[in-house]
């Protein structure tokens, strides 16, 4: 081999490992939380009848309708958060609607949410739910460790 390119692969290799030493070493990436400037505050009504819940006993009528009507208003709080998925499907036959269906359904995941009054109006049973946002953040940030990048220091 001749001294040149004894001299070409020499000088390869060395910028090779030299760039490879930059790989080598690590960085250290503080991180810092990222918080909205604000948080709405939502609101959701529920309604059940009393009287046409299945039990025999008044009691245990109240107790369903108080239950029913807790789901009822946490569905509508999934409504304002998740939104509403809508189906609808039209059949036709010689230019004449034939079938119409619409569906809707609601899916999701609430926390934090609050019960602010829960009461009878007549023979409906109400109760009102109340979701602050700056409560789910903060459920949110004990559970998941969201943050962005503060500074990157490289050694």
């Amino acid at each position: 081999m001749s001294k040149s390119l004894i001299r070409v692969i020499f000088m390869t290799s060395v910028l090779c490992f030299t760039s490879a030493c930059s790989l080598v070493y690590d960085k250290h990436v503080q991180w810092q939380t990222v918080k909205p400037d604000n948080f709405p505050v939502l609101y959701a009504t529920g309604f059940a009848p009393i009287s046409l819940q299945k039990s025999t006993h008044k009691t245990q009528r109240m107790l369903m309708a108080i239950k029913a009507s807790k789901i009822a208003a946490y569905a509508e709080l999934a409504e304002q958060v998740y939104g509403q998925q809508v189906t609808g499907k039209v059949t036709m036959a010689d230019l004449l609607i034939e079938d119409q269906q619409l569906m809707a359904s609601v899916q999701g995941i609430i926390r934090g949410a609050k019960v602010v009054k829960s009461y009878p109006v007549g023979d409906v049973y109400t109760t009102e739910l109340l979701l602050d946002f700056e409560d789910v953040y903060n459920i949110y940030q004990v559970n998941q460790n969201r943050k962005e990048i503060k500074a990157v220091t490289h050694f």
